[in-house]
């Protein structure tokens, strides 16, 4: 299966036709849903009549996070999990089958961001924190909850997940070489078991801001590896995106103090990338449940520059993301790392 990019995109991925799915509401898990974008994907998706499970580490802070909002208690199901630890998603999985709901969506949102650590910190398993959150998380929650997926009956199931400008050398923002450019090199690091004294999927030397990199480059090449895997049997929507620069997101919460206040206004004033967190959540949403977003194997982007009435397009993606041999690797050793091997 070719995968898609640039303009010609839209032609070579795999379309389910212009009325898939009709907008028709359906129950959606979404990780990371108590602040940020994941909340405001949560609420735009209830709006449109879905059944939100909102799986969070914080459920508290998720339940004030909805109650905020003025997201009705029955169309929400809270969840708890840590994405570091994969005994905890294991236990998600288990919870969520408890409901006796079925899956209709999955966004995979969450993410950790920790660009002042000068040591890797390490999750319940030994892995680097950051990858272990963002990556094998989410790799392992995807693999068990497949099924789950494939039994629905929804017309147009979807699994999709959140990507970042930094991790795309085809795009300015992930051209830019600090602290290095997303790259897992031949994934040594992976290959000799990602424990200390290993932090990188390369085996290289600990970059926090790349390890972060690092793990939604994975992300991006686990949604193109799900697309040539499964679209064709399936008939699953594997896509990923990014919705804008959302300078104000808690994700960047760990940066020092002064890049919180001046990242946000550079990104309004100057480069005209900004996105709030509403309008991203917003096409979030758009890309789980809406007709014109059911073609598989897109990275959906609106740019580096914000537009009035700017409309969605298929980003090309740089050969690291999309080299097939690459994605392959990565896939067999995560595979092990996760306990699936």
């Amino acid at each position: 299966m070719v995968t898609p990019s640039g303009d010609s995109a839209l032609s070579s991925a795999s379309p389910l036709g212009a009325d898939a799915g009709g907008g028709t509401p359906g129950t959606v898990l979404i990780t990371g849903a108590s602040s940020g974008v994941g909340l405001f994907a949560a609420k735009a998706l209830a709006d449109r009549g879905w059944h939100v499970v909102m799986a969070c580490r914080d459920t508290e802070k998720a339940q004030r996070a909805q109650a905020a909002l003025a997201m009705a208690d029955a169309a929400v199901t809270h969840l708890k999990v840590d994405l570091a630890d994969l005994d905890s998603v294991r236990a998600l999985v288990d919870a969520f089958h408890a409901t006796g709901r079925s899956l209709d969506a999955l966004i995979c949102n969450a993410a950790v961001y920790l660009p002042r650590l000068k040591h890797p910190e390490r999750s319940p398993q030994g892995y680097e924190i950051s990858m272990a959150t963002n990556h094998f998380g989410h790799f392992l929650l995807i693999h068990l909850l497949l099924d789950d997926l494939k039994r629905s009956s929804h017309p147009s199931r979807r699994l999709v997940i959140l990507g970042t400008v930094t991790a795309n050398s085809k795009e300015l923002g992930g051209k830019i070489p600090i602290p290095a450019p997303a790259d897992l090199g031949d994934l040594s690091g992976f290959a000799a078991g990602f424990k200390a004294p290993i932090a990188m999927a390369s085996g290289k030397s600990f970059k926090p801001g790349k390890a972060y990199k690092d793990s939604k480059l994975c992300n991006m090449i686990t949604t193109q590896q799900l697309h040539r895997r499964l679209h064709d049997s399936t008939g699953i929507v594997f896509s990923s995106l990014y919705p804008g620069c959302v300078a104000d997101t808690p994700l960047f919460r760990h940066t020092p103090r002064a890049f919180q206040t001046i990242f946000p206004w550079f990104q309004k004033n100057i480069t005209g990338g900004y996105v709030s967190q509403a309008l991203a959540g917003e096409r979030v949403a758009q890309v789980t449940a809406d007709p014109e977003f059911a073609s598989s194997g897109v990275h959906w982007s609106w740019g580096n520059r914000q537009k009035q009435g700017g409309k969605q397009f298929s980003q090309e993606l740089s050969e690291k993301a999309s080299n097939p041999l690459t994605a392959q690797r990565m896939w067999d050793l995560s595979l092990q790392l996760v306990g699936l091997a």
